[in-house]
Order: C-alpha cells, then structure tokens, then sequence
C-alpha cells in the first residue's frame, strides 16, 4: 500500500508540475505568435496529461481511503469515499483538486485557452496542503503553505520549461536557439532562487533545524538524495549557460544535456513523493 501511494503521488505531482510549467514557458520562450506545430503537439500533451492527473488524483483518494478504512472493500463504498472527502482536511482538499482537474480537461478540449494558465496554477496550488503542508495549525500552517506553493510554482515552471525547450530543440534545428535559451537560462536564476529558499524554509520547519539529522537515515537521507539530484540539475544548466554562444554547431549535445536535466528533475520529484509519506524528524518545541 505504501509503495502504491508513493508511485501514485509522484505520478500526480509530475503530471500537475509539466502542465504548469509548460504553460508559463510557453508565451516566456516563443512570444505570443502561434506556432502551429508546437502548440499542437502542447496541447497533445496537456491532454494527455491531464487525462492521467484526473486518474491518478482518483487513485490518489482510494489509496488515502483504503488506509483510513483498513480494507478495499470498505474504501469502495461511496459512503465511505463520502465520509472522507467531507469529514477530513485531505478529502476537502481533494474534492476542489479534482474539479479543478475536471475544469481543466474541458478547457484542453474546448478552445478556452485564456481559463488554462489560471486553472492549472489553482490545480498546482491545491497539491500544497498535502501532505507536510497540513502539519501545522493556524497562522503557520498558512504560511506554510503559502511557501510550498511558491516552492512548487518554482519547481513545476524549471521541469515543465524544461520539457517545452526539449520539444523546442526537437523542432527549431539550428536557427533562433540562442535566444530562446536565454529568455529560458535568465528566468531559471529566479527560479532556482525561489526553490532553494523555499526548499530550506520547508525544512528548518519542519524538522526543527536547517538540516536534519542523522544524515543518512529515513527522511534525511531522501531530503539528501533530493538536493544531490537538484544540484546535478544545478550543474547542467549552468554550464549549459556558460556555453550558450553559438549553441546551434553543437545541438545534439544540447539536448542530450536538456534531457538529461530534466529527468534528473523527474527523479527530485521521485524522492519527494517518498518524503511525502515519512515523517520529518522530531521538530524544535
């Protein structure tokens, strides 16, 4: 059972976080002219993606479901879905999460383009209060969310900007890169700065210190393994950055290092989809 809510949380967050992201890069790289050929192929995967994030957001309920009521066949009666999506702080959460979720399929297929950016930003921020989110009570437990949302904008923004510039690379060639990698490289210095000091606040609060200890044991040594990954990513993209000058006379190593910086991405989301069923070490009283 845990295993399964581990590969269903990182399944939903991935899925929320590359839909978020490739929608503000996209108007951020390529400017408000249609491109026909890539916005089909967005818009294919947007779908697509939000097709799974409406299964894996119902897989999500059934699994929290099944924990809280001990037995699948009890977790499958819809007075028991009822009870905790009315009577616990999770299953309040997650009844606007799906239907934002459902708004937001409808909004993919109808042609409302200006309702997506809004809805798939609200879809982002109601992953927030699950899970650490929801630890605290009160003023703090707001401000707490407030900043795993800001950490999770700055997150979903890099990984899904940067699928967008993999499908980017894929179709442009050798003309026009050079700019669309700066416009990319000079937003990802606010982002990085956003997700490391958000990263830290979730932290030192959390665990009561500003890193927990013992390092390589439970929820320190995935945290560990989460900022390795990140700071792999770190790595590619600044020498990415620092070769950015007549990129296009190497374009297959460019998007050998793109794609590889976005699947060590994909596996931060991995480990924190684990973090997100262990509890953090013991906070400061």
């Amino acid at each position: 059972m845990a295993t399964l809510l581990v590969l269903c949380r990182f399944l939903h967050f991935i899925v929320v976080l590359l839909m978020f992201g490739a929608c503000v890069f996209r108007p951020w790289l390529m400017g408000n002219a249609p491109q026909p050929a890539l916005d089909r192929q967005v818009l294919r995967i947007s779908r697509a993606l939000a097709w799974l994030g409406l299964g894996s957001g119902v897989a999500w309920l059934l699994l929290i479901t099944v924990s809280m009521a001990g037995s699948w066949d009890a977790a499958l009666q819809p007075a028991t879905v009822q009870l905790v999506l009315g009577k616990t702080f999770f299953g309040q959460v997650w009844l606007w999460h799906l239907l934002l979720n459902v708004l937001l399929l409808i909004a993919l297929i109808k042609p409302w383009s200006a309702l997506r950016l809004p809805l798939i930003g609200l879809l982002l921020a109601t992953l927030a209060p699950v899970g650490h989110g929801a630890m605290l009570n009160g003023l703090s437990g707001q401000l707490l969310i407030l900043n795993q949302v800001v950490h999770l904008a700055c997150v979903g923004a890099w990984l899904g900007g940067l699928l967008l510039l993999v499908l980017i690379l894929r179709q442009l060639q050798r003309h026009g890169l050079e700019p669309i990698l700066r416009r990319f490289s000079g937003a990802g210095y606010g982002l990085v700065a956003g997700l490391l000091v958000t990263g830290l606040i979730n932290v030192r609060v959390l665990t009561g210190q500003l890193w927990p200890t013992p390092l390589f044991n439970g929820f320190a040594l995935i945290l560990l393994i989460k900022a390795m990954l990140v700071l792999g990513m770190l790595t590619l993209a600044l020498l990415n950055r620092l070769r950015i000058e007549r990129c296009e006379q190497r374009l297959e190593t460019l998007k050998a290092s793109v794609m590889a910086e976005w699947l060590l991405g994909i596996l931060a989301v991995a480990a924190v989809s684990l973090l997100g069923t262990l509890p953090p070490m013991a906070m400061a009283g």
